[in-house]
Formats: structure tokens, C-alpha cells, sequence
């Protein structure tokens, strides 16, 4: 008999998105990470890769990765909570475009400590579906 190593809990599945958008998880970003439907633009991956890390969904956020970039996994900490996304600018990343920057601002908690990541983002496309590329960090 092999012994196994257990994984924390996910997160349990939030009512409300975690992206700030004025809708209930399921009708905004989870349909994203079922894969019922894709992301239509930058932003909306941007937002949607957001709320996997909140609900730590390694398949989606590793399925939505440049192949180029992408990880082998995702080691998430269980101590990080992501509370609040703001989107502070984008450029391209819509449906007329091939890439796409979003600059945002991610708050989180961890150890019970508040803070925030500054970033900005590039996206791309693979085969038609928004990729997350790669990010440069502002603060």
C-alpha cells in the first residue's frame, strides 16, 4: 500500500465572482473555467485567470498558459487569499486583435497581512482562444 500525500481543500465555490464583476460565479467566470465558454478578449481572461487562482483551478489556469510559458503546475499557497480585482487599463485583447496588455492591481490577504500585486499582463492567441503570455510587475 503507497502512502499518498493529501492536498489541501480547495476553496469552496464563491457565490458572487471573484473578478468584481456584477455577477453570480457561474454566470461570469465559471462558465470560463468549465469550459462551456471561452473568453472573448484579454480582459475577460484576465479576469477569469483571477478568479482560478481565488478558487485555485490549476486545469483552467494551466489550460489558458501560452504553451511557450506555461508551467508544469501550480503550487498554490494555502496561507494567499485573492479578495479583490481592479482593472486599471487595457490595450488591445479584443476580438479584432491577436494580443493584448491589461494592467490591474491584485489584493489579497496572506498570514492575515493585506497587500497587492501590480501588474501588467500580455495575452496572445493559440488556435483562435486568449493565452496568458507573460507579465512584467510594476510595484
Amino acid at each position: 500500500m503507497s502512502r499518498r500525500t493529501k492536498r489541501p481543500a480547495r476553496p469552496a465555490v464563491p457565490t458572487s465572482c471573484p473578478c468584481g464583476l456584477p455577477a453570480s460565479y457561474a454566470e461570469c467566470c465559471g462558465r470560463y473555467h468549465s469550459g462551456a465558454a471561452a473568453a472573448p478578449t484579454a480582459e475577460a481572461l484576465m479576469r477569469s485567470r483571477f478568479s482560478a487562482f481565488a478558487v485555485q483551478d490549476e486545469p483552467y489556469l494551466l489550460r489558458t498558459w501560452h504553451p511557450d510559458t506555461r508551467p508544469a503546475g501550480i503550487d498554490f499557497d494555502p496561507g494567499m487569499h485573492w479578495t479583490r480585482l481592479e482593472i486599471l487599463a487595457t490595450a488591445d485583447g479584443s476580438a479584432f486583435h491577436t494580443t493584448g496588455t491589461v494592467t490591474f492591481r491584485a489584493h489579497y490577504t496572506h498570514g492575515g497581512e493585506a497587500g497587492s500585486l501590480h501588474e501588467q499582463s500580455r495575452f496572445s492567441r493559440v488556435d483562435g482562444a486568449w493565452v496568458y503570455l507573460d507579465a512584467v510587475f510594476t510595484e
